[in-house]
């Protein structure tokens, strides 16, 4: 840093930047004001030019018509009776309608009704409506009406020569002048009538009519006069190319605008209203209406646009009724010459300003260049970038310190934050242990940092981890220190937060897992508390001051780094134990599903290691189709927690299910009810034996004894045969179905009533149907209407379910029937029961997917739910293929498999040798059952060897042909 610095007060000179700035603004701003009045004046002065010319513009139109109407008055054309006569006159009318363009027609009306009109031809659409008939050569329209002799009209279209070029006659035209205002107003003033503005019904233009009543009375003549001169004024004189110029009358009505926009008109005018402009600049001008002076001016806005209105009294010779000249123009226009002065007014100041602060910036960015170099380096740390070292070059004091001060800021905040990542990024508890001590032995240049932690706020403080000159040193031997210990330094220097000296003797006593310091060391205590408060362990730093002394501010970044160490603690402490919770609750839930049926022993238990074993075979591949598989601690951890609950759905089948031996077995083997009929028949056939001997003769004695023996032996090779059919088979032929129909046709007599002392649902069963009268027949064995349990609704598995299970569901839940259970071809389980097992991976999935699974769990649920899915789609209970699966999915059938083969805790069958096991795996992967890579896989790596080895007794592991179960 330069040593000469010169104070910040000096650079305030720098203002006077500010001074120029702010004195052209001041000037500039004045100078605009000033000529923004003028140009307003200046437009008043328009708008009142404007208003002279309408003025003179209306004059130029009442004035020449008043003129013709009166000459008219004297031509013998107010006194020809009939059509013809009135014709051979009508140039007087053609000369009056060609001197004044702005006449639309000129017509007379008389007191007998009488009525002749002249109209220049205009090629028009509207005119073409009216006059469909006209020729393409018309000039001229002539209309006229007699009613005294004619009830129409006729209507004569001339050419230019005034020669007619045809006359069509129109019956509905029952036009009277009489009743019109223009004929009634002349004949009652006897004079000159000027109608208000209105629009024509012929020419849709506006204009006025002027009527003079002949001195006799008997007629009075009319001219239609046009205002299409007075639009042509208002858009020629607009003060500014957006300005808005209309006349409107007392009621608001536009006579004439300079617009070419189209409104809806009124019924008796025909004009558009104003108001229908909604907010527009000329209706906020109407309002000034009220104001009695020749001419008013206020502002306006529109369309966040300011806007300059004003409105002038128009002296008007026609109608009744005053007319008002409108005008609004936006203020950007009539100041569009203020603002060229002001930005040429502004370029000349800035001109002449421009060198006094182009000097002051020079001097202002030499000053400030440091300044900048700081705001940068502020903002590489809002970014977090502390790639590069601070650097700045500056005379100025406060700059230097300010520079100095986030030099050391920076550098605290990046070791801070590279510290703090390094502890939150490590997810193992032991390692975050070693990089916590590890840091804040390098922090401190401590020569020994420890960590103490305990289990429970009355447990003793056990030392959890140990670094002693860059070393990591064994903790085992170590003491615990009891919280009754008051006079151990560890808790003396926690208690008082400051540190104890010890000598090199007192830390080996009271620290024996640490080698004997050769000085004295300083002990600072450091508590990891966690959010609440609670104290979680203690940090522990053995200092040599004399060597390497703490100064405040660096015990306040060690504190502040133990309070953020200590967060991370706690949160990879609790994700472990809640990692341990779930492990142990996954364990209890496999276990009890284990414990609950002996036929499946220890399945839920191995099933885990055998798939845990494939997949780190798959992982070692170095060539072939798993050369690129690989499973991160994350998806090791998704493998064994589905591995371990792949078959948790079991808690939800019931017990006598899974453990049925025999055909008959429910909660109980009922073949005992069975042996009890058939006990019944002996019985029975004895008595008849006896009662026959005591109602026969002596000499028959032989021959009953003889059939009694035949009947009782064949009733016990048919229980035996039933008792056979109890215990299942691979196979049940046809023969033996016949045999079990013709037995159960046997009856017994029963004389008690089934309805006695049974549960409420049985109960319910039975009486669907009416109860026999005792005594009865009964079937020997017997299918009866209470052995069919109805399914539940919300028990059918639909198509379009929700997991997309494609399992057909029996339409009985249980179906008990002797007869159905004991034919049942091949195993003891019916078709019910045997969905009911399957059900187990139903019940798999919904449980499995009803959990909320973190993010990196959430392929639990597939993996857990497909090991009975076939590689064919033949499987249950989705039918996904081997495409749809993924790889620990297909694993987890493999393992699933071979351990049932292979287990030998199962009441109901022997475990198979191994070589037998592998050579049906063999046949289930040659029907694409399981997958064939990952058999190969299997055989390859050893893994059904060594998994046999630690599970399979000695006896039954065999030879295996391992070339012929890959070929």
């Amino acid at each position: 840093m330069p040593s000469r610095r010169i104070p910040l007060y000096i650079h305030i000179a720098y203002l006077f930047v500010g001074l120029l700035l702010g004195y052209a603004l001041v000037s500039q701003g004045y100078q605009y004001w000033q000529t923004q009045r003028l140009l307003m004046q200046e437009a008043q002065s328009r708008y009142q030019l404007i208003a002279n010319h309408a003025q003179a513009a209306l004059d130029a139109l009442y004035r020449p018509s008043r003129a013709a109407i009166g000459l008219l008055a004297h031509t013998p054309l107010v006194h020809a009776n009939s059509l013809e006569a009135r014709l051979s006159h009508v140039d007087a009318l053609v000369a009056a309608l060609h001197a004044q363009p702005q006449l639309s027609a000129a017509y007379v009306g008389w007191s007998n009704g009488d009525f002749f009109l002249l109209r220049p031809w205009a090629d028009s659409p509207l005119m073409h409506k009216l006059y469909p008939e006209a020729p393409q050569q018309t000039h001229w329209v002539v209309q006229s009406r007699q009613p005294a002799q004619q009830a129409g009209g006729t209507f004569l279209y001339l050419d230019a020569e005034l020669k007619e070029l045809a006359r069509h006659e129109r019956n509905n035209y029952p036009f009277d002048p009489r009743s019109r205002r223009w004929y009634q107003q002349a004949q009652a003033r006897g004079g000159l009538y000027s109608s208000n503005p209105y629009r024509f019904f012929t020419s849709d233009e506006a204009g006025i009519t002027l009527a003079l009543a002949h001195p006799d009375g008997h007629a009075v003549l009319g001219l239609d006069t046009t205002l299409s001169s007075l639009d042509a004024l208002l858009s020629s004189y607009k003060p500014t190319p957006s300005s808005q110029v209309a006349v409107i009358n007392a009621t608001g009505e536009i006579v004439t605008w300079s617009e070419n926009r189209t409104l809806p008109t009124q019924p008796d005018s025909g004009l558009p209203l104003l108001s229908q402009l909604n907010n527009e600049p000329l209706v906020q001008a109407q309002q000034l209406i009220a104001d009695q002076q020749a001419i008013s001016v206020k502002h306006g806005r529109w369309q966040a646009q300011d806007w300059q209105l004003a409105r002038v009294a128009l002296l008007a010779d026609a109608g009744d009724m005053p007319l008002y000249l409108l005008l609004a123009s936006p203020h950007d226009e009539l100041l569009a010459a203020a603002k060229v002065l002001r930005h040429e007014t502004m370029l000349i100041s800035m001109l002449l300003i421009v060198p006094g602060i182009a000097l002051a910036l020079l001097f202002a960015r030499w000053a400030a260049r440091p300044l900048k170099t700081l705001t940068r380096e502020a903002e590489k740390i809002e970014r977090f970038n502390f790639d590069e070292p601070l650097t700045v070059d500056s005379n100025i004091a406060e700059v230097v310190d300010l520079a100095r001060a986030m030099g050391k800021m920076k550098a605290t905040i990046h070791r801070f934050l590279d510290l703090s990542l390094a502890l939150s990024a490590e997810t193992d508890f032991q390692r975050l242990l070693a990089q916590l001590i590890k840091d804040m032995q390098e922090v401190t240049n401590a020569d020994a940092a420890l960590i103490y932690l305990q289990d429970s706020a009355e447990a003793p403080w056990q030392l959890a981890c140990l670094r002693h000159h860059g070393q990591m040193l064994a903790t085992e031997h170590s003491a615990p220190i009891a919280l009754s210990a008051q006079h151990h330094p560890l808790l003396q220097a926690l208690h008082f937060a400051k540190p104890v000296r010890l000598s090199g003797a007192q830390a080996s006593q009271h620290f024996s897992a640490l080698p004997t310091p050769s000085n004295d060391l300083s002990l600072w205590a450091l508590p990891l508390r966690n959010r609440k408060g609670d104290t979680l362990g203690i940090l522990a730093l053995l200092v040599d001051e004399a060597q390497n002394p703490l100064s405040r501010e660096l015990m306040a970044f060690a504190q502040t780094l133990s309070t953020t160490a200590a967060v991370a603690l706690n949160t990879q402490r609790l994700l472990d134990e809640q990692k341990a919770l779930l492990e142990a609750f996954i364990q209890l839930l496999a276990g009890a599903i284990d414990a609950k049926s002996p036929y499946t022993g220890g399945h839920c238990q191995r099933v885990p290691e055998l798939a845990k074993a494939l997949a780190q075979a798959a992982c070692a591949e170095q060539n072939g189709p798993f050369k690129d598989f690989s499973l991160s601690a994350e998806q090791w951890e998704t493998l064994h927690i589905a591995a371990w609950l792949h078959d948790c759905g079991k808690i939800t089948t019931p017990e006598y299910v899974v453990d049925k031996a025999t055909k008959l077995e429910t909660l109980y083997d009922r073949i005992h009810e069975v042996r009890m009929r058939f006990e019944v028949l002996k019985r029975d056939a004895q008595i008849t034996y006896w009662q026959a001997r005591a109602e026969g003769e002596p000499s028959d004695s032989a021959q009953l004894n003889v059939q009694l023996q035949e009947q009782l032996a064949q009733l016990d090779d048919d229980f035996a045969f039933v008792a056979r059919c109890n215990v299942g088979g691979e196979f049940m032929a046809d023969s033996d179905l016949a045999r079990l129909e013709r037995i159960a046709g046997q009856t017994w007599q029963r004389t008690l009533s089934d309805r006695l002392g049974i549960g409420h649902e049985e109960l319910q069963r039975k009486q669907t149907h009416p109860e026999p009268p005792l005594p009865t027949l009964e079937p020997l064995l017997a299918d009866k209407p209470e052995h069919s349990i109805e399914r539940r609704a919300q028990d059918v598995i639909t198509a379009n379910n929700p997991w997309g299970f494609s399992l057909q569901t029996p339409a009985l839940l249980y179906n008990r029937g002797e007869l159905y259970n004991l034919s049942v071809r091949r195993g003891t389980l019916s078709e019910e029961e045997r969905f009911k097992i399957n059900e187990h991976i139903i019940q798999t999935i919904i449980m499995l997917e009803r959990l909320p699974f973190p993010r990196h769990l959430r392929e639990v649920p597939e993996i857990a739910g497909g090991h009975h899915e076939k590689m064919d789609g033949q499987g249950y209970p989705r039918g996904l293929t081997q495409a749809q699966m993924s790889i620990p999915a297909r694993m987890m059938a493999i393992a699933d498999i071979f351990e049932a083969l292979t287990a030998i805790d199962r009441p109901y069958k022997a475990g198979k040798p191994l070589s037998v096991a592998m050579r049906i795996m063999a046949k289930m992967r040659d029907e694409q059952h399981i997958d064939a890579e990952l058999f190969a896989l299997f055989v390859r790596s050893g893994v059904y060897r060594r998994y046999a080895e630690q599970y399979m007794p000695a006896a039954l592991i065999d030879f295996v042909d391992e070339a012929a179960l890959l070929s």
